[in-house]
């Protein structure tokens, strides 16, 4: 999220986190830029107005990069010629302050759907079925009651399937740049979701690679 308005960024940023994203924030368009060379990202929600690079050029830079990002602007100037101005700059959508915070998670979401690398609506593996549209996860059919990170965690995994997941991996997808990489969060919400789903057979562990996804024995 690129904001100046450093008590609204931290706001909505700790919303968003809430709601099992991971954010990271950048209070100039200097600062967004580098974070954008240095990390992948599926949304960037942008602030017109930034100091440093402009907002409309921050936009435009995004618009002509290979790795393509979705771009939601979020701002003050919300006049009809406003929207179609930051339209015509590449952004995907449009979102003027003040606004609702449901509707910015659900456009947001939306987006994320829509960008470039996403994969299908439905991830399954392994008896599992998670749907990130309704917030739904079964195993075997049975429905299973996911807190937010623990939802965001499986998710990860499935969208990583076959492959490993390291536990930096995680930090980054799941939780964001500030995340204390000596933390035990990771191992912790690994044991809970196994718990959840049954047991261990589910998540595996390769010592010094990571985590993923496999079917259980028969």
């Amino acid at each position: 999220m690129a904001e100046d308005a450093h008590a609204l960024a931290a706001v909505v940023a700790e919303g968003l986190r809430d709601q099992g994203m991971a954010v990271d924030l950048a209070h100039d368009g200097l600062e967004a830029a580098a974070k954008l060379d240095l990390n992948i990202y599926d949304v960037v929600v942008l602030d017109r107005d930034l100091p440093g690079i402009h907002g409309d050029t921050l936009c435009q830079m995004i618009t002509q990069r290979d790795d393509r990002v979705m771009v939601l602007m979020l701002t003050a100037a919300d006049s009809p010629g406003d929207r179609v101005s930051g339209l015509s700059l590449g952004a995907d959508d449009y979102l003027a302050k003040p606004f609702h915070f449901p509707e910015l998670v659900l456009r947001i979401r939306s987006l994320a759907r829509r960008q470039p690398s996403a994969r299908a609506r439905v991830l399954r593996a392994a008896g599992i079925e998670l749907d990130p549209l309704r917030r739904t996860v079964t195993l075997n059919s049975q429905q299973l009651d996911l807190s937010v990170k623990e939802f965001a965690l499986l998710e990860a995994l499935l969208r990583a399937t076959p492959a490993f997941l390291s536990t930096e991996d995680l930090l980054e997808q799941v939780w964001d740049e500030h995340a204390d990489p000596l933390t035990n969060t990771v191992t912790v919400t690994i044991s809970r979701l196994r718990r959840k789903l049954g047991g261990p057979s589910i998540i595996t562990t390769t010592p010094g690679v990571g985590y993923r996804i496999t079917d259980p024995p028969e």
